[in-house]
């Protein structure tokens, strides 16, 4: 999503981080949360884009052999779910309205980039929005819902997840590594001369932090802070003996592109210096396919069970007339993430729209 223009211009620093010469295609992932359903036979190609309209798309494979999508409508009024046994079945699967803003007071006004996690038997939305009398005041919230079907039960407002500081923040994402549960999120830090920075922090329930939370990387290469100064949609992968961290950077037009942090899966965590960070963009817009400002991904696997898949949203066009935030064409897309022999992600570049004869045979 896009920032606050009003944040206040103040003296900058840059964040310490391990310095990481990953290759340009270092990256990708399944959620570590992520359920794996039994293998099944060879889906179809993927056909793209999966589902127009939605941005910020976050997909969950779960035990029960579905895929659940969530993702920001363009008015920024509601939560939508949908469900499919396929990817590609996304694309026609039912939608149904499971939460709307409220017509005043907090979550009024601006919500943003759901995501559905299942945790401890329950459901979780993790969700960002704003009161809808300052609708710039954006928090994170959190949803609950004990029903096993998601579509049915009662989504239960569970409250705002409280950081150090009441500012600017969204994107939240959560994972479980070794036992222990995260949450890694986007958030503007006092003080620092820049939109939001990525943050991670312990927690001791799916809707309360609990011990300190860390910086873990700040704009600061120069891919980072066009337009604004943003690190934001963080995604967790955990693969080959290391945890992937990717994030999306710099204003929400075709300057928008992911980054990459890695960390050692024996590592703690909650030191930012074992984190290291890739000096270049590791997927950007692409004029040959025609796909610009991708970003805000989240990661899940194919049908047979094991093939990564990178999920993320790009427009079909470079030049956008006026605020990108009012521009409603952020298609959710996705394509087969590779690997490198050295066992980091290669996410390649964003695939061109599928041919409409190839569509129509992979539905």
């Amino acid at each position: 999503m896009s920032r606050n223009n009003d944040l206040p211009q103040v003296p900058s620093r840059r964040l310490m981080l391990k310095g990481a010469a990953l290759a340009a295609g270092a990256l990708a992932a399944t959620p570590a949360t992520v359920a794996t359903a039994a293998p099944a036979s060879k889906a179809a190609p993927f056909v793209n884009p999966l589902v127009r309209q939605r941005a910020d798309p976050y997909i969950h494979r779960h035990a029960d052999g579905h895929y659940y999508f969530t993702a920001t409508v363009p008015e920024y009024d509601r939560i939508i779910l949908r469900r499919s046994r396929t990817l590609n079945g996304l694309a026609t699967a039912a939608e149904s309205v499971i939460w709307a803003k409220h017509a005043t007071g907090v979550m009024g006004a601006h919500i943003w980039a759901p995501e559905i996690h299942r945790i401890g038997g329950k459901w979780y939305i993790y969700f960002a929005s704003a009161p809808a009398e300052s609708v710039w005041d954006i928090r994170i919230w959190v949803l609950e819902n004990a029903h096993p079907d998601p579509f049915k039960g009662t989504w239960v407002e569970k409250g705002q997840v409280k950081t150090a500081w009441e500012t600017f923040s969204l994107d939240a994402t959560t994972f479980s590594h070794r036992g222990t549960r995260y949450l890694v999120w986007a958030q503007h830090e006092p003080g620092m001369d820049n939109n939001t920075a990525l943050w991670l922090s312990k927690m001791a329930n799916p809707w309360t932090l609990t011990g300190p939370q860390v910086r873990l990387s700040t704009p600061e290469f120069d891919w980072e802070t066009i337009g604004y100064k943003v690190n934001e949609g963080p995604a967790v992968l955990a693969r080959n003996g290391r945890l992937f961290l990717s994030y999306s950077a710099s204003a929400t037009d075709y300057h928008y592109c992911m980054g990459l942090l890695t960390v050692d899966a024996n590592a703690d965590l909650m030191d930012p210096a074992n984190w290291s960070k890739s000096p270049v963009p590791v997927f950007t817009s692409n004029d040959t396919t025609e796909q610009y400002g991708p970003g805000h991904n989240c990661f899940t696997v194919a049908e047979d069970g094991r093939s990564d898949v990178l999920v993320y949203h790009a427009r079909q066009y470079k030049e956008i007339t006026g605020d990108p935030l009012n521009d409603p064409n952020r298609h959710t897309r996705v394509q087969k993430l590779g690997w490198h022999p050295d066992g980091t992600p290669h996410f390649g570049i964003p695939v061109a729209d599928t041919a409409a004869g190839s569509a129509k045979e992979s539905v």
